[in-house]
């Protein structure tokens, strides 16, 4: 009874593990890009062929003109797609890396999807794509006049098909913010307590006119997209299906017929089952660590992060899968030929 109840817990285990490529992660953005650039800074290098575009709004409002020391600040970021505001079928989907160079604090409500970015501790990021695309973050001024603050923004609007292609925009931001007595101005104080500062033509945020066949043309590009990344999914998770059955059904016909994996010596069982462990492990550490980091595995422009995530974790599956086999034929009983 024991025995059984072991080899169940076991197939159960290899059931979600080697299931695990069928499930996307989504994470962030990378605090350094995959040309090392800080990607605030510098932007994002793999959506849109690493190239900024106007059609992706970012603003923020609530910027004050100057600060005062210590003072707290409630910002609203907003990242959208330029055909989305304007009405049109566009990205809804969006995300954000902000950066002051760790000058001041910043803090946030719960239920914000936001967090503080890997690699730079200071710096904050989305957690969880949004659908609106908007963000309320609270920014504390430092407790000295330290100068100009300056202020980076980065945010990509994407179709959400999982694939960094040319669907997906980006742009970046850059503010600063004043110490006081520093700006000579004729406006009222009221005036000028805060601002919107955004970044976008006006004829992206305002004035676009998209033509029947551009329409056109991004709804086929965004179909095929679909079709691809479903694909895939569909692709991956089908062999996932086939593979975990063969398994199941060899071990069901093993025990129906009383049949099971020839016998091996304890000498060669040994190092055999401590190759396929360390295997196991090493391939699950590194499924483990590709998938929980924001830095993508980027080739020729493709994110491979999410294929080689599940591949790690399949062969981690299978290699203990491997020992489980070995311990089964370590315990088989030898037959004549076995033991001549």
């Amino acid at each position: 009874m024991r025995v059984g109840f072991l080899r169940l817990t076991t197939c159960l285990i290899l059931v979600i593990a080697i299931s695990l490529p069928a499930f996307g992660m989504s994470n962030g953005p990378g605090a350094v890009n995959s040309d090392g650039d800080l990607t605030v800074k510098y932007g994002c290098s793999c959506h849109n062929n690493g190239a900024p575009s106007d059609r992706a709004v970012v603003m923020v409002t609530g910027v004050p003109l100057v600060y005062e020391p210590s003072q707290q600040y409630e910002l609203t970021i907003k990242v959208a797609d330029s055909l989305t505001l304007s009405g049109g079928e566009g990205n809804v989907q969006a995300g954000f890396l902000m950066s002051t160079d760790a000058i001041g604090n910043f803090s946030w409500d719960e239920s914000e999807d936001i967090r503080y970015a890997d690699g730079r501790q200071d710096d904050i990021s989305h957690s969880e794509p949004d659908l609106d695309g908007t963000w309320l973050v609270n920014w504390q001024a430092p407790s000295e006049d330290v100068g100009p603050i300056q202020f980076w923004l980065v945010g990509n609007s994407v179709d959400g098909g999982g694939i960094p292609d040319d669907m997906d925009y980006w742009n970046i931001l850059s503010f600063s913010i004043f110490p006081q007595d520093t700006v000579t101005t004729t406006e009222s104080g009221a005036t000028l307590a805060t601002r919107t500062v955004s970044v976008g033509t006006y004829d992206s945020l305002f004035l676009l006119e998209i033509s029947d066949e551009q329409l056109e043309k991004e709804r086929q590009d965004e179909i095929s997209q679909r079709v691809f990344s479903q694909g895939n999914l569909f692709y991956w998770t089908s062999l996932v299906a086939l593979i975990v059955g063969a398994v199941l059904q060899k071990e069901i016909l093993e025990r129906k017929y009383d049949d099971g994996p020839e016998y091996l010596a304890l000498e060669l069982a040994y190092p055999e089952a401590f190759r396929r462990a360390a295997g196991s492990i090493i391939a699950f550490y590194f499924g483990i660590r590709w998938g929980s980091s924001d830095s993508p595995i980027v080739f020729q422009d493709v994110d491979f992060t999410e294929f080689l995530v599940g591949t790690a974790f399949f062969i981690s599956a299978w290699a203990g899968y491997g020992v489980y086999r070995t311990i089964l034929a370590a315990r088989s009983n030898p037959d004549v030929k076995d033991l001549m």
